[in-house]
C-alpha cells in the first residue's frame, strides 16, 4: 500500500459524514507504518473502544469505511477465525466488525458485516510479521502471495457490498 497522509485517510470515507471523517481518531504514527507490507490501513479508536477504521486502495481512489464491533470478550478456549486472512485467534482476537452502507442505504441504516482480526492487522499475520496470541498461523499450502490475493480478494468482497 502507498503511504498515506491524514488528508488522504479523512477524504476517503464512503460511509459516514464529512463532519464524521473530520472528527475520527487517525493514527498519529503514520510515518511509521509498514507500507510496503499493508494491503490496506487499520486502526482501532482509542476513544471509542466498539469502532474502529479501514482505509484501502480501489480501483477509482481510496474507500475509507468507519466499523463498529461488539466489546463482549469470549472465553480464552473459545477460537475464531478471521474471513479476510483466515487467521484463528482465542478469545476475542476475532469480531463482528459493522459497517454502514455507503450513500442513501447507510443513511436508512442498513450495513454490512464481516468477522475480522480485531486489532485489523491482517495483512501482517498473513506475512508473518506479527504472531495471533496463540502463537502461530496454520501452515498453508498457498504461496504467500496467494495468500495475499486471497486476502485482499476475501477483503475487496466487504468493500464491495458497501455500495450495493
Amino acid at each position: 500500500m502507498r503511504p498515506l497522509t491524514e488528508r488522504d485517510i479523512r477524504d476517503s470515507f464512503v460511509n459516514c459524514s464529512k463532519g464524521e471523517a473530520k472528527r475520527l481518531a487517525v493514527p498519529r504514527d503514520l510515518t511509521e507504518r509498514p507500507w510496503d507490507d499493508l494491503d490496506f490501513l487499520g486502526w482501532r479508536d482509542p476513544g471509542a473502544p466498539d469502532r474502529s477504521y479501514l482505509v484501502v486502495e480501489r480501483g477509482d481512489g481510496l474507500a475509507g469505511v468507519a466499523l463498529r464491533f461488539p466489546s463482549s470478550r469470549r472465553g480464552f478456549l473459545h477460537r475464531s477465525m478471521c474471513s479476510v486472512c483466515l487467521t484463528t485467534h482465542p478469545g476475542g482476537g476475532v469480531s463482528l466488525m459493522t459497517a454502514r452502507k455507503a450513500g442513501a442505504a447507510g443513511r436508512e441504516g442498513n450495513s454490512v458485516g464481516v468477522y475480522m482480526c480485531t486489532d485489523l492487522a491482517c495483512s501482517l499475520y498473513v506475512r508473518g510479521r506479527k504472531l495471533p496470541d496463540s502463537g502461530a498461523r496454520f501452515e498453508e499450502s498457498l504461496t504467500l502471495e496467494e495468500q495475499i490475493a486471497r486476502t485482499t480478494g476475501n477483503l475487496t468482497a466487504f468493500i464491495d457490498k458497501l455500495y450495493v
